[in-house]
């Protein structure tokens, strides 16, 4: 961090700083040091701490789960074997509710979007100075732990949806029926342009809203919470607990609302008009 004290400015830049490895134009490969030369390695610069912090949640998800699944018992299940089943029965109802086509995919994709968004989500809720405090000790400057703060991690899954939504389109209408869809509706075979550029619009706009939407309330979350951090120590009690209880609700809806999308933008994709 810059300085012993630093300013409010600086502490918020620093907090919202991802841990940068890329080809630096005058270092070459190596951790940036400061959002500066963060910018300066380019496109193909990679946060590690983003994807370090994803796999590691994700990692989370599928031991719990998988130890859930290895030790199901038919008498009394144990209360790991409640909770999975709770989430399971949530998730199929939803996908039973909101699915209309014949996939086997789109349930454990929604169980799996579900669960490792609100993981990633849920790291919002951890003091803000404490895991990067821990890994200024070890001599990492930067370290952000909440992997949906990155417009980079919220856009790549919902770039992996966007590709579903292409596939299932392509599968069910084929590709004459998917090209069909995108120019002969609303106003049909005399309005062919004006059709493109609306359905088009529609297309792309699905995994910009998926990805923006996400990392919006997450972003104003943890910035909330950093502000929050500079005031002082008894205000910091006083706004920190209200706040944290209220995000509980936040992390979950905003997992939620990005299954319920997938689930109806994958449904819309095998609708066969």
């Amino acid at each position: 961090m810059a300085g012993a004290n630093p300013t409010p400015s600086e502490y918020i830049q620093h907090h919202l700083t991802n841990l940068t490895f890329g080809m630096h134009p005058e270092n070459g490969l190596s951790f940036a040091h400061g959002a500066k030369e963060a910018s300066e390695m380019g496109f193909w610069a990679i946060h590690v701490d983003t994807l370090g912090w994803s796999l590691f949640l994700g990692f989370i998800f599928i031991f719990l789960f998988r130890k859930a699944a290895k030790s199901v018992t038919e008498g009394v299940p144990g209360g790991l074997q409640n909770f999975v089943e709770i989430l399971v029965e949530f998730v199929d109802k939803n996908v039973k509710d909101s699915f209309h086509g014949n996939s086997k995919l789109i349930a454990p994709l929604a169980l799996t979007i579900f669960c490792w968004i609100f993981l990633m989500n849920l790291m919002d809720l951890v003091p803000v100075d404490f895991v990067p405090t821990l890994f200024m000790m070890a001599g990492v400057d930067y370290m952000k732990i909440v992997p949906t703060t990155d417009v980079n991690a919220t856009l790549g899954m919902s770039l992996s949806v966007f590709f579903l939504i292409i596939f299932y389109s392509i599968k069910i209408k084929g590709v004459g029926g998917f090209v069909g869809e995108l120019t002969l509706q609303p106003f049909g075979k005399k309005l062919i342009p004006f059709n493109f550029v609306l359905e088009g619009i529609g297309l792309i706009a699905k995994p910009i809203s998926l990805a923006l939407r996400l990392f919006g309330n997450l972003y104003a979350g943890e910035l909330i919470f950093i502000l929050i951090a500079i005031m002082p120590f008894w205000i910091q009690w006083a706004l920190s607990v209200p706040w944290a209880i209220f995000h509980i609700l936040v992390i979950t809806l905003q997992a939620f609302i990005f299954m319920m999308l997938t689930i109806v933008y994958l449904s819309m994709a095998c609708e066969d008009h």
